[in-house]
């Protein structure tokens, strides 16, 4: 639910996200007029106080259809007793400066804009209103969906996340050798990349946790370390609440978010999992300072799969827009399939082959490099253009064994039939294509040196 000042722009952004989400689109004052009329003409005719009835019907309605939905409520709605205060729905205050807002709707026909001073009198008096009944700020559309998906950027130190009951805390003990963790309580250290990822690290920490189902997990670390934490919060006690706060570029803009969570057996990547989704993802690019260079390259795999995706190059934006527009897009596909069974699957561009290079170096290759040259075959198969991976990922063929990766990526989930069910990049994003076996097996050959 939007709610904000006249000119906010909860209309147009509110389109978009809907869009974004897969999801209607109500806007509460088209609703009004398309009943009763412009909307001018009813405060005119009949005042501010039978509009605010109408809007308070119409609003109830929308509320109590049962389906998921984004709905744009008049600026005004906050002042309507505690109505939206006893609304069960998300509320997102869509932010505008005075100045701004007032440029967008003078010279119109908005009732309430007729009279500058009286204009800025009545923002100054909603602004508190706003705060008090929204569960987040955005000003744009990435926002909203972010706040739709409980992600968070901003400095983990100024978002600490106020939930009630204890904490314990899983964290990558090199990353602790650099920051403090997050939050108080008990901490639980686990190795740094993939090697945390076992079942003897979830089996150790299940037993040394002392949580009650109202307790919380906070992941701590990078990607590896929220997949464990996540997967471990979703199976101790048959579930318990966690927070994911990644400290990597991969983790920031693709591993912490949408509750995927995993660790990896012998035979594959990612085998035994669930789908766990955090309460809270809090991004702080600021952790990336402290990222080594070789690790920022990792991550930037995530980030052209994104780009090539989206169509827009994120992997040319400084850190913090690259990680908010990243992780924004990722959420919006996580909210519309929480269960990757359509549009999500478009995330796995590059991953079949990523994985099972992973696999078949038993670990040498690591996941960033992988992705670069899982994009690239996907690229091939395609029949895109590669520049953009050349130019910015580098990926040069690696050794791993042949037939061990051959047989992982046999294993994965996306085979049907005799044919593997590939994302690839076409003009208008991904697809899903059927490949056939010769084809899959020749381009993953090429990925693996002599």
């Amino acid at each position: 639910m939007l709610l904000g000042f006249m000119g906010a722009g909860k209309s147009t952004i509110g389109a978009e996200v809907a869009e974004r989400l897969g999801r209607p689109f109500l806007d509460v004052d088209d609703e009004v007029e398309r009943a009763e009329g412009p909307i001018w003409k009813l405060f005119q005719e009949r005042g501010e106080s039978a509009f605010r009835e109408l809007e308070a019907r119409f609003l109830r309605e929308g509320a109590a259809r049962g389906e998921s939905s984004v709905i744009a409520v008049g600026g005004g709605a906050v002042e309507t007793h505690d109505l939206l205060a006893r609304l069960d729905a998300l509320k997102v205050h869509l932010d505008v400066d005075v100045d701004t807002a007032w440029a967008r709707v003078q010279g119109s026909r908005r009732p309430l804009a007729q009279d500058e001073a009286e204009f800025r009198s009545r923002y100054e008096r909603r602004q508190p209103l706003y705060a008090e009944v929204a569960d987040a700020r955005a000003t744009d559309a990435d926002g909203v969906v972010l706040a739709a998906g409980g992600v968070s950027i901003s400095s983990s130190a100024d978002d600490p996340v106020g939930r009630p009951g204890s904490y314990e805390i899983v964290a990558d003990d090199g990353v602790l050798g650099l920051h403090e963790p997050p939050f108080d309580g008990p901490v639980h250290t686990v190795s740094a990349g993939e090697a945390a990822k076992t079942t003897a690290t979830a089996e150790r920490l299940w037993r040394d946790f002392r949580l009650d189902r109202g307790g919380t997990l906070v992941a701590f670390g990078g990607g590896c370390t929220t997949d464990v934490g996540g997967f471990v919060a979703a199976t101790y006690l048959r579930g318990i609440d966690w927070i994911a706060v990644p400290t990597t570029l991969v983790g920031q803009v693709d591993a912490a978010i949408g509750g995927k969570t995993a660790i990896n057996l012998p035979e594959g990547k990612n085998l035994v999992g669930a789908f766990h989704w955090p309460v809270r993802t809090v991004i702080d690019p600021n952790y990336l300072a402290t990222l080594p260079e070789e690790q920022r390259r990792e991550g930037l795999a995530e980030v052209v799969k994104t780009g090539l995706l989206s169509g827009e190059s994120l992997w040319e934006l400084r850190d913090d827009e690259l990680v908010r527009r990243s992780a924004s897009y990722k959420t919006a596909l996580c909210l519309r399939d929480p269960y990757d069974r359509g549009v999500r699957k478009l995330l796995n561009l590059g991953h079949t082959f990523a994985h099972a290079l992973e696999t078949g170096s038993d670990g040498a290759v690591t996941h960033g490099r992988a992705v670069a040259l899982g994009l690239l075959a996907a690229l091939r198969l395609s029949g895109r253009p590669t520049d953009v991976i050349e130019e910015t990922l580098a990926p040069q063929p690696v050794r791993a064994d042949r037939e061990r990766a051959w047989e992982a990526l046999k294993r994965d989930k996306k085979w049907i039939g005799g044919d593997l069910h590939l994302i690839l990049l076409g003009d208008e994003g991904g697809y899903t294509a059927s490949v056939s076996e010769p084809d899959v097996r020749r381009a993953l050959d090429e990925l693996i040196a002599d």
